[in-house]
């Protein structure tokens, strides 16, 4: 398993390191507008750190790092194919009572944007598709051991400094090991963002689950504070933030928890 983590960590680095000779040809405002688009023509690389605490009744804690490549390819004149890919490499601690350590990667999920490439007659941008979950978890307890499958969907519009809309999917498991829970879940994501001038974005989110099967709300509130900067002509949006957890399941997070995150750009 080790050999495993390392081969997947040396790997998401190759790749941001192949691509790092990247220049930007638009303004920092621009790109850090481009980034408050989930669908946006930009091939960006975000390494996005989570803390969260309080599961079960041992206050176990989660450490999570989403490495979450968005590829765009181009189909025909009219539009594009967005892929996004999450995958986690995740660290926690007694998630289920005291159930000790474990470390490694997470499922995978995967969505594909079909995107037209103009924005409706009144300014909305579209992409809808298909969601993939995978399960690529090295460890009982850092997945589902399940295969699912969905639709996805997001619509937003972008106003002047503002971004505002909602990026949801749904997944129904179809295969995989049959002693663990169904998967039957609805992820909702409204948000809104503002960019300044200077390339600073404040916003705000939720990324809340449905499971059907067990009839519970997850419901973290994300603010986050991002700065797009350049490094040597290459640029990179660093954000901070912090969550609240408005609802949660009986074993699930409680209170607050944090993100860190560094992403980085590719534009065309």
């Amino acid at each position: 398993m080790a050999i495993r983590r390392t081969a997947f960590v040396s790997a998401s680095i190759a790749v941001v390191a192949s691509m790092s000779c990247a220049h930007a040809q638009e303004s920092a405002e621009d790109l850090a507008k481009k980034l408050s688009n989930p669908i946006a023509s930009l091939i960006s690389v975000p390494f996005q750190g989570n803390y969260d605490g309080g599961y079960g009744p041992d206050d176990g804690s989660k450490y999570t790092i989403n490495v979450q490549p968005v590829i765009p390819f181009t189909l025909n004149e009219d539009w594009n194919i967005i892929s996004r890919t999450i995958v986690p490499i995740v660290w926690q601690n007694d998630i289920a009572g005291p159930s000790g350590d474990q470390f490694g990667l997470g499922d995978t999920t995967q969505s594909l944007f079909f995107s037209p490439k103009k924005p409706t007659a009144s300014g909305i941008i579209w992409g809808v598709g298909p969601v993939f979950l995978l399960p690529t978890a090295t460890d009982d307890l850092l997945g589902g051991e399940k295969w699912g499958a969905g639709p996805t969907a997001v619509f937003l519009k972008q106003s002047g400094p503002w971004t505002y809309g909602a990026l949801a999917n749904h997944i129904w498991s179809f295969a995989g090991d049959k002693d663990r829970q169904d998967v039957n879940s609805t992820f909702l994501q409204p948000f809104i963002s503002y960019t300044t001038p200077k390339a600073w974005t404040f916003a705000l989110n939720t990324e809340s689950t449905y499971n059907w099967e067990t009839e519970d709300w997850s419901v973290p509130i994300n603010f986050t504070v991002a700065k797009l900067v350049k490094v040597n002509k290459q640029p990179i949006q660093l954000t901070a933030g912090v969550r609240y957890w408005a609802e949660s399941p009986a074993n699930g997070p409680d209170g607050f928890g944090a993100r860190l995150a560094v992403t980085f750009l590719f534009p065309k």
